[in-house]
């Protein structure tokens, strides 16, 4: 978990994924359209990892095949080691695509169940260059990397346990030799002690290698240990994004407060003795989002501000970032000194969020790690 220099080796700027909905018997017409992704921009350092986290449905895995070029972009802009890809095609891709690779989340649908894992591993290395007995020997030096056995080349994936399943997911993401890997819920299909073991190993590789990671999650408790910074995002756009501590200990949004006040505490005592904040509802339609803040349907600190103008994304101390008119856990002194981020969407207001004093706004002021949300994340 390292950050190396500043140069972004992603940079994601303003991009849209709507999908359309289509009607019609002989003539298809686009009706309407589902914005899973809604005007995000981001970037992402070399050696970095940044969590992307939210509930279920909030475009999450949208937006990370997005920005892989699985999707092409409805609008906006991507950008690879400083080159524009948003509209690159397969051949000016194919470079690319070797720096660029992912690990899905469903260990037992990835893996082809008719091919050995040789087969598995020998295809990206040959993509690679690779040709001869080195493909074998390299074969077997990514499953040594994964913590699995050499002899295990000749296996078939219903072999495997789901745990081991992932780790051939892994090895077969690392064939190419690339600089960023996306996991989509890597360890969400896998039991908690098997998540262990596989968070500690895409550390190791990380550090071994140089890795670059974006980490797709919904468990905030898992993105917490592996994250440089985290992202959260609701309906298609971010609402906070932060250094990783200071999300836990000092959330801004209060989609943010409550999808941490979810997390389970081992202690019951101190779990009983939590404010209870319930977020009431469901989302939004992603086809007909609301006006203004896209929470505001289900927030307890919302005003009619909040239901008719977009948040800007408002940068405070540290790199903090959040899209919120009444923000938690900030004094009257932060929002002075904050600014309004490039990152805020191209729709978004350019007035600083309002200082709401604790007990005011429908909620109080407190830490994100009190109460317990209604958010099934």
């Amino acid at each position: 978990m390292s950050a190396n220099g500043d140069t972004p080796l992603l940079e994601v700027e303003h991009v849209k994924q709507y999908f359309p909905v289509k009607s019609g018997v002989l003539i298809d017409r686009t009706v309407a359209n589902v914005h899973a992704v809604d005007d995000v921009t981001f970037s992402l350092r070399e050696g970095e990892t940044l969590g992307l986290v939210g509930e279920s449905g909030c475009g999450k895995t949208t937006l990370s095949r997005t920005v892989l070029r699985l999707l092409d972009p409805t609008a906006g802009r991507i950008r690879f080691r400083g080159a524009d890809i948003t509209r690159a095609g397969r051949r000016a891709m194919r470079p690319y695509r070797r720096e660029m690779q992912m690990v899905f989340q469903d260990p037992f649908a990835s893996l082809n169940p008719r091919k050995r894992v040789a087969q598995i591993l020998g295809a990206p290395l040959r993509q690679r260059g690779v040709r001869g007995a080195d493909v074998d020997r390299e074969a077997r030096d990514l499953l040594d990397r994964v913590g699995l056995m050499r002899e295990h080349i000749n296996r078939y994936p219903h072999e495997f346990s789901g745990g081991q399943r992932q780790r051939i997911g892994i090895a077969r993401a690392l064939a190419m030799s690339p600089k960023l890997v996306v996991l989509d819920e890597p360890v969400s299909a896998l039991d908690v002690s098997i998540q262990a073991q596989i968070i500690n190993l895409l550390e190791e590789l990380q550090d071994g290698l140089g890795l670059t990671y974006l980490f797709v999650a919904h468990d905030l408790s898992v993105v917490r240990h592996v994250s440089d910074r985290i992202a959260v995002m609701y309906l298609g756009r971010i609402m906070e994004l932060s250094p990783a501590g200071e999300l836990y200990d000092k959330p801004i949004h209060p989609y943010t407060q409550a999808l941490l006040s979810a997390i389970p505490i081992p202690d019951p005592r101190e779990n009983r003795a939590r404010r209870r904040i319930v977020v009431a509802g469901e989302p939004p339609n992603p086809i007909q989002p609301p006006p203004g803040c896209v929470f505001h349907t289900r927030c307890p600190r919302a005003t009619e501000v909040c239901r008719t103008v977009v948040p800007p994304l408002t940068e405070y101390a540290g790199g903090h970032l959040a899209a919120c008119h009444h923000p938690l856990n900030v004094t009257r002194e932060e929002i002075a000194a904050a600014t309004i981020s490039d990152a805020s969407p191209e729709t978004a207001g350019q007035v600083k969020p309002d200082f709401v004093p604790a007990g005011e706004g429908g909620d109080e002021r407190a830490p994100g790690s009190g109460g317990a949300a209604a958010v099934e994340a």
